[in-house]
């Protein structure tokens, strides 16, 4: 349980660094990529606003979260101009600012930003993203194309830096955390070992006066003869046996590293626990309604699993209502390759039951429902709970139509 434990604080502490690696990675590459962006219109502007050339002095800048460039820093970006006159044909081509495009290539490439007929975007031509930018002037269209490729290296560079980074910063982080993690929850881990031994010293500690008094209840009745004093003595000794030994249980459950799975036919073991129920459900005037389909196996551990129909069937039939109605049903899930263990009981007075809290410790429903030696403690829903937990299944409960139901899904075996 502890290392279980220790795997899933691991877990839970690096998804929450992956987040917070994903959130500053993302937004720093957005924010690289918006500047880029706000960079590249800005060029275009300049360009395109003096006729596709640079301006003989910088230009200062629009806004705040806009670049100022000069003369010098405007001469490192690749562009060309082409003007048309109103017919769309080429008048001229300006191409000084660039070696990788031809005339041809620059016909063809405004041959396409005519067809757009979309003053600003981008085309892509032979590999290469190309954002251009139009502008009417003097009965002539001044189209500008810039390269994006310098651009966007530096974006994308960026992009790959901060994501190394944050891999690495994972990894150290995990190597860091898996070696500290048991110191991390040692004050967990002690104060379980604490919790158990408390469980296992206080049983120890309490059968011995409980077998005096069993004991000495038993010389009382040999004396006097039974009365409804050393009935009630005895009964309380049986309940407080019966907690101690479930506690113990429970303790030495959560104790068990490992349990055997293997391929188990709950079709026949659901059938030997409904035969050992059969006759207690009956005597307290309860309908036993038993649906099992033949030869369904579920990957468990075979005691375990008998445990855990008993606790159920002993849990129904506890808090069944007088002359109600208890069901066993084991059948194949209607979705996925799974297989569900129902147990349900009659239970009038389920409309304000907190399901979720009944399989917590020492948690009971309305005590009208139990009656003396019948009465519970709590404990068994929760053994229930940690047993479908080690069988990696899932356990719910739910109150409809007057009862109340405990559902069991269990991996199919082989499946």
């Amino acid at each position: 349980m502890i290392q279980r434990f220790r795997y899933k604080f691991i877990a839970l502490s690096t998804s929450a660094l992956v987040f917070v690696i994903l959130t500053i990675v993302g937004s720093l590459c957005a924010f690289t990529y918006y500047r880029a962006h706000k960079e590249v219109q800005s060029v275009l502007t300049i360009l395109v606003n003096n006729d596709g050339q640079i301006p003989r002095k910088g230009v200062q800048a629009d806004s705040y979260n806009q670049p100022q460039f000069s003369r010098e820093g405007l001469h490192q970006y690749r562009y060309f101009t082409v003007i048309t006159g109103q017919d769309n044909k080429i008048n001229e081509i300006q191409d000084d600012q660039i070696a990788t495009i031809s005339p041809r290539d620059a016909r063809i490439m405004t041959n396409r930003v005519v067809k757009k007929k979309i003053k600003t975007g981008q085309i892509y031509y032979h590999g290469v993203t190309y954002a251009y930018k139009t502008r009417q002037t003097r009965g002539q269209q001044v189209i500008v194309f810039l390269d994006e490729t310098l651009l966007m290296a530096r974006t994308r560079s960026l992009m790959h830096t901060g994501l190394i980074l944050g891999l690495v910063v994972l990894i150290l982080y995990t190597i860091v955390l898996t070696l500290y993690s048991k110191r991390a929850i040692q004050p967990i881990i002690q104060a379980e070992q604490r919790q158990k031994e408390f469980i296992t010293n206080a049983s120890h500690e309490l059968k011995t006066p409980l077998t005096v008094i069993s004991a000495n209840n038993e010389m009382q009745e040999i004396i006097g003869g039974e009365n409804e004093w050393t009935t009630s003595t005895r009964q309380q000794v049986e309940r407080l046996t019966k907690l101690i030994n479930n506690l113990v249980s429970l303790a030495r459950m959560q104790e068990q590293p490992t349990i055997t799975m293997v391929p188990v036919d709950v079709s026949k073991v659901a059938r030997e626990a409904a035969g050992s129920f059969k006759s207690v459900i009956s005597a307290g005037q309860k309908q036993f309604k038993v649906k099992i389909k033949d030869d369904l196996v579920v990957n468990a551990d075979e005691n375990y699993l008998r445990e855990l129909i008993n606790i159920l069937l002993d849990n129904a039939n506890k808090y069944c209502d007088p002359n109600g109605e208890v069901d066993l049903t084991v059948a194949q899930a209607n979705y996925g390759r799974s297989i569900v263990l129902r147990v349900a009981n009659s239970y009038q007075d389920g409309q304000n039951i907190d399901v979720k809290k009944l399989f917590n410790r020492f948690y009971r429903v309305d005590e009208s429902h139990t009656r003396g030696k019948e009465s519970g403690f709590g404990i068994g829903l929760s053994m229930a709970e940690y047993i479908v937990k080690m069988f990696k299944g899932k356990i719910t409960a739910k109150y409809a139509d007057g009862k109340l139901a405990f559902n069991v899904t269990l991996k199919e075996a082989g499946k």
